[in-house]
């Protein structure tokens, strides 16, 4: 009898803790996947450029939105889409567009590194006639240095690819970068 009764109890207790830890484990399940779903978003960020320029007979529009995603507080990975018209009257209009990819360091809180290679379209139309156009791909890989606070940038970046046929007139350029 003691046996018996020996026996009904382990099963008992064993059916308890199987129930006991099958509970936890769903509880757990369940707490996990909405954490999983919503995590890629939290590490997402939104930013980019708009710029603006007129003078006498000169115009210069651009639209540069990107995105990063920040695997921790030191690295970040993204990538990028840029438009820009440019128009200087009675000698040229021309249209870029294309990506980019984009990878910062932040060794620490203050400094922000970067690592930016672009791809663009050219097309260019001179004195206002097509007979005079031309197209081609401009690829610009910048190195850049910067100071951080909060979630804007403000630096240099360097074209290590700049030649005679580039389309910026300098190797080195100021850059303002803010992402949300």
């Amino acid at each position: 009898m003691t046996k018996n009764c020996f026996l009904n109890i382990s099963k008992s207790f064993l059916t308890l803790i199987a129930v006991f830890f099958s509970c936890c484990v769903f509880a757990q399940q369940d707490d996990l996947q909405p954490e999983t779903e919503n995590q890629f978003w939290r590490n997402v960020q939104f930013g980019g450029g708009i710029g603006l320029g007129f003078g006498s007979g000169y115009t210069d529009i651009s639209l540069a939105p990107s995105a990063i995603y920040n695997f921790n507080k030191y690295v970040a990975f993204g990538v990028g889409a840029q438009y820009k018209y440019l128009k200087q009257k009675d000698y040229y209009a021309s249209h870029l567009y294309g990506g980019s990819v984009i990878g910062l360091l932040n060794p620490i809180n203050q400094i922000q590194l970067s690592a930016e290679l672009e791809q663009l379209r050219v097309n260019v139309n001179l004195d206002g006639s097509n007979s005079n156009s031309q197209d081609y791909w401009n690829t610009g890989l910048f190195i850049g240095a910067g100071y951080r606070s909060g979630n804007a940038t403000i630096g240099a970046r360097y074209n290590v690819l700049n030649d005679k046929n580039n389309i910026y007139g300098s190797a080195f350029m100021p850059f303002f970068r803010m992402y949300f």
